[in-house]
């Protein structure tokens, strides 16, 4: 070999053979793979690592002569390989790089340390490797003196223990966390106890070779009292579910029952158990250490085990479980699962001629109370209900808590009546130090001996509550199948409104809005339409409040605004510049924390100037969330958009609401106009709320203008403009664009 002035260690050649090589991991050597076409390096490599000792364990050589012949080490050991000592030009002259890349982003090797190796640098620029590949070192082997390829190597071979006991530890740990929910079944318990065996290895720097024993009556189905192994890792798990004594090992034997019967830790030079216990079930962790454990480890251990441990107690716990799954925790009554069997057994032991009921009872403002009051006292008042139901009716009425706020009531017609249950609610409840009076809405079926099961019956009288919740004039409903076949229209009504909208069948339809000074047309109002299908049209008193109910208003809002753009910028290029298009908005958009955002990216995407578009919200949106209102308002407003009322005058908004919102126009609705030419009210409301606009900077417009006194009327009031069918009804795009074409002013003086 060639011997450099400046090197103060010298490579000498020696023929002496490999230590044998094992096909496995083995914990007493580190596997070194070295990569190389030159039959003097790896002799020279060899000696300079000869007799070198890292934590204890040689370093054993595996030589491959090519890429080709290192790819079928790589397959052979994998992660098993400490260091790969790798040459970059072989057979081609990037083979080495080649060889990185299949084993990092294909073999997904991750914790072998690549130290590469050239003796044509030019041919792997340092700079470029080190930034593109995943590799430890890189060196050329001119200045790889014994010493330093020595720092090298040791260095690597820490990192390589550090990562191997990194990625043990996660393995461990999710193997615990994945078998944590399903620990009552028996594989679950295998997972289990292999997460406990690797985690517990990791801590201590061993490969996971272990297992976890305990008594057959602590969490396996066995008969016997014989000790088991629940769980193992590495060359025990061939044993998982025997029993012990199966293994024939007698250190193992008696020393995990030594562990189970001193209910201690149990810790030699070779192995340690650990005891675990926890909810009265006992285990013994048995790990071949091969050292001691230092006693930073055993402190580790430990805060480890009472963490783990609590992982045993869900065996104790599953008849708990059961229990709960027909039992509420809070008031001790049946659960809804329980009442619907209980519905069941009163139909099948229902005596001919009995009047028998089932009722719910829903508690009013409940949300309210714990909102203003706390859980804490909602809580206490629900357990007051409870209790009143149950010293107050008789023991022959079942009684049940059926949701959040929601009681069931079982029993005769002359015990399970709105009488009756009314009568409970009179005096108001004691919550800690609260005095609460409630009211509730009831639901109530009746019973017969033809009627279906127990999930039927509670079905019905949902139905039944959910319509006394809506009735304006009694607390209570008795359930009839004329409400279940309007509930099933709706339902069918909404699932039709969503697949109608998803095909795009939803029309936006427009009626223009005319200047009352010179009868041009200044805009036009953008309108929802739904087709049947036959020609006919499905009113939108109808179908938006079952878009607010189902959420879809949000994405249908957004597809109007679109729409609405989009025919700006049609009506733009022909011509009609200038107009504007007035569009409304529900409060479900406005809780939408996107929407703001999205109507200044829908109108920038089309290119249309904000000014064109208005966008028009009622008193009740106003009044429903006035500071996301007027937050959204004023923003948008500040961006261009006009912001007017619709159907001012029939809510009931402040003064000085009113003049927090930045609006530009009030809408007169078409009631107050219809009186127009007799001495009524709503005339004169009219002339109000153009007054009340003029005061406060506010342009007007009417709406329901449909003959000429109408126009007379509000023209002499001061309003501005109008829309209504006497000038034109709601009509699609294109005979938009024929009207405004053809637009005549009518010329009412």
């Amino acid at each position: 070999m060639t011997t450099h002035e400046n090197d103060d260690d010298v490579l000498v050649f020696l023929d002496d053979d490999d230590l044998p090589a094992s096909k496995h991991a083995d914990e007493n050597f580190w596997n070194i793979l070295i990569v190389d076409d030159d039959e003097e390096i790896h002799s020279v490599t060899r000696l300079a690592l000869s007799n070198v000792d890292v934590a204890g364990r040689p370093l054993r050589f595996l030589h491959a002569y090519s890429a080709h012949e290192a790819l079928e080490f790589l397959q052979e050991y994998g992660n098993s390989l400490a260091i790969i000592l790798l040459d970059v030009v072989m057979e081609t002259d990037d083979a080495g790089l080649t060889l990185v890349r299949t084993m990092r982003r294909e073999m997904r090797l991750e914790e072998p340390r690549i130290i590469l190796r050239t003796g044509q640098p030019g041919y792997a620029p340092e700079e470029s490797v080190i930034k593109d590949y995943d590799i430890n070192d890189y060196k050329t082997k001119t200045e790889l003196t014994r010493g330093r390829l020595l720092t090298t190597v040791i260095a690597s071979i820490r990192s390589y223990r550090q990562i191997v006991t990194i990625n043990q530890n996660r393995r461990g740990l999710r193997k615990v966390i994945e078998s944590a929910a399903n620990l009552l079944e028996e594989h679950s318990v295998r997972d289990y106890c292999e997460g406990v065996v690797t985690q517990i290895s990791s801590l201590i720097g061993l490969d996971a070779a272990g297992l976890v024993c305990a008594r057959a009556y602590s969490l396996l189905d066995r008969d016997d009292n014989g000790v088991y192994v629940l769980g193992a890792a590495g060359e025990y798990a061939q044993y998982i579910n025997q029993r012990l004594e199966v293994m024939h090992d007698s250190v193992i034997i008696h020393n995990v029952i030594q562990c189970l019967l001193q209910k201690e830790h149990i810790f030699q030079p070779s192995f340690t158990v650990l005891y675990m216990s926890a909810a009265g079930h006992e285990a013994a962790v048995f790990i071949r250490s091969g050292h001691g454990i230092e006693n930073v480890e055993k402190d580790l251990l430990q805060v480890f085990l009472s963490s783990v441990a609590v992982g045993y107690e869900n065996a104790r716990l599953f008849h708990e479980l059961k229990l709960a799954a027909y039992r509420d925790s809070l008031t001790k009554l049946p659960n809804r699962n329980e009442f619907i069997n209980m519905l069941d057994a009163m139909r099948d032991t229902s005596q001919s001629g009995e009047n028998r009921v089932a009722a719910l009872i829903d508690l009013s403002h409940f949300a309210d109370i714990n909102d203003g009051l706390g859980q804490e006292v909602g809580n206490q008042l629900l357990i007051a209900v409870a209790t009143r139901l149950l010293s107050r009716l008789p023991p022959s009425v079942g009684k049940g808590r059926i949701g959040a706020d929601v009681f069931g009531l079982i029993g005769l017609d002359q015990d399970v009546n709105p009488s009756v249950i009314n009568d409970l609610f009179k005096v108001a409840f004691e919550a800690g130090d609260q005095l609460i009076q409630v009211n509730a809405a009831i639901g109530l079926t009746r019973v017969r001996d033809d009627q279906a099961d127990g999930l039927t019956l509670i079905k019905q009288a949902n139905i039944a509550l959910n319509r006394a919740k809506k009735s304006a004039s009694s607390n209570f409903e008795y359930y009839a199948a004329d409400m279940e076949q309007h509930t099933y229209e709706r339902l069918a009504m909404m699932r039709k409104l969503r697949t109608d909208f998803t095909a795009r069948k939803l029309e936006l339809w427009f009626q223009p809005q005319i200047s009352l000074k010179d009868e041009s047309v200044i805009g036009m109002e953008a309108l929802l339409r739904w087709p049947e299908g036959n020609g006919n049209y499905i009113s939108p008193a109808v179908f938006i409040p079952l878009a607010e109910y189902t959420g879809l208003i949000v994405d249908i809002g957004y597809w109007v605004l679109e729409e609405a753009c989009r025919r700006l910028v049609e009506l733009n290029k022909k011509g009609y510049e200038g107009l504007r298009m007035a569009v409304n908005i529900s409060v479900p958009q406005f809780r939408d924390p996107d929407f703001v955002p999205l109507v200044k990216h829908i109108i920038s995407q089309h290119g249309v100037e904000p000014a064109q578009l208005e966008l028009e919200i009622t008193e009740s949106v106003a009044m429903d969330e006035p500071k996301i209102v007027v937050d959204s308002l004023t923003t948008l407003k500040n961006f261009g958009i006009r912001i007017a009322i619709d159907d001012f005058g029939t809510g009931f908004s402040s003064m000085s609401y009113l003049q927090s919102l930045p609006l530009d126009r009030l809408k007169v609705d078409r009631a107050f106009l219809k009186d127009v030419g007799h001495v009524k009210s709503s005339a004169f409301i009219a002339d109000t709320i153009v007054t009340l606009a003029k005061r406060l900077g506010l342009e007007t417009i009417a709406e329901g203008v449909e003959n000429p006194e109408q126009v007379h009327y509000i023209r002499d009031l001061g309003c501005d403009e109008a829309q209504g069918f006497l000038y034109a009804k709601p009509m699609p795009f294109d005979q938009l664009l024929d009207y405004i074409a053809n637009y005549q002013p009518l010329n009412i003086t």
